[in-house]
């Protein structure tokens, strides 16, 4: 039995020492290495359905960021200098979580929905040291999409074949999404895809669909400062259409995208009005929206490990030391 509890040391030890230095070669020869030895994330449980190949350097060879290692292997624990986990996977309780957290080590909260959309956080108080989330005052701030210096000055705008377009799942007649489809629908039609008008569309659909639009409903499900999701990057900047925005103020969106490439809902006094702009826009007032791809071009934020690859990159300047007290309070505020 001694010799068994040997081996399986050796092979945890060299695993880790894989997991640390990947054979990195200013380790195995005598230069002193560039950096000490590469930051461990440990990522508790993996915050989508199906898990990655995490394998590898896989920060480096996919985004260019060395000196990270993730792994999801708990019994890396006590070596792990970031421990990730996501609200979506903390619902079970505390019961699931480490029992104690090694000194120096620190732990990150994951939640890329809105503080409607995320329940019983008044149990994880004093737990966390760093919160991972949409918002822009996040320690480690993870939006949907950005725009990236582009400089290709070309402007593409698909054919467009119906006016207004809208992709929904959960349709509830109390969100305010609702109620304003409701009332701009009196004055113009919109094509309405998704599985709550049981008109589902595959991943490879969803942007040939929407293009062929001049105009798509990029309503958020619910109203907080800096959710801007998908809905505004992916189906509608990236697709080529015009995004009619509903979610935080026009001033909010336009600290992440050009004035002049939306229209917000609240840029009318009422929706007839909204209906009538978007119903007798000529060409000319129509091109004028797409000036940002002169400049821009879309990038999304669609992959896990991209974003617990960040993680790595915003270490150096994230505080230590510090927990939060309430993050329900921080959430909600």
């Amino acid at each position: 039995p001694g010799m068994k509890v040997v081996v399986a040391a050796g092979v945890f030890a060299t695993t880790l020492w894989n997991l640390r230095c990947f054979l990195n070669p200013s380790e195995v020869s005598r230069e002193a290495p560039k950096h000490t030895e590469p930051l461990v994330v440990l990522v508790w449980e993996w915050p989508s359905k199906q898990v990655p190949n995490i394998s590898g350097d896989v920060c480096h060879e996919l985004y260019g960021i060395s000196g990270c290692r993730l792994t999801t292997e708990q019994q890396f624990l006590s070596q792990a200098d970031v421990v990730v986990f996501p609200h979506a996977r903390l619902q079970s309780g505390r019961d699931r979580l480490p029992k104690e957290r090694p000194p120096g080590q620190n732990w990150v909260w994951v939640s890329l929905e809105s503080p409607s959309n995320t329940k019983a956080l008044a149990r994880w108080n004093q737990t966390f040291n760093w919160v991972m989330t949409y918002r822009r005052d996040s320690d480690i701030f993870i939006p949907y999409g950005k725009l990236v210096p582009n400089r290709s000055a070309t402007v593409n705008i698909p054919v467009k074949t119906n006016l207004v377009s809208w992709v929904i799942s959960n349709y509830r007649r109390t969100q305010k999404r609702a109620e304003v489809y409701k009332n701009l629908s009196r004055y113009l039609h919109v094509n309405i895809y998704g599985k709550a008008n049981k008109k589902p569309l595959c991943k490879d659909c969803l942007l040939p669909t929407t293009s062929k639009s001049k105009f798509y409903l990029a309503f958020e499900n619910s109203i907080h400062q800096d959710y801007i999701t998908e809905k505004l990057w992916r189906n509608s900047l990236m697709a080529g259409t015009v995004p009619v925005v509903l979610g935080p103020p026009r001033a909010n969106y336009e600290q992440f995208v050009p004035a002049d490439s939306f229209i917000h809902v609240d840029d009318f006094g009422s929706l007839a009005e909204l209906a009538t702009f978007l119903k007798t826009m000529n060409s000319s007032r129509y091109q004028q929206f797409f000036a940002w791809q002169k400049r821009y071009s879309v990038k999304l934020y669609d992959d896990w490990r991209e974003r617990i690859c960040t993680i790595c990159t915003a270490y150096p300047s994230l505080p230590r030391g510090h927990v939060y007290p309430n993050l329900e309070s921080w959430f909600n505020t």
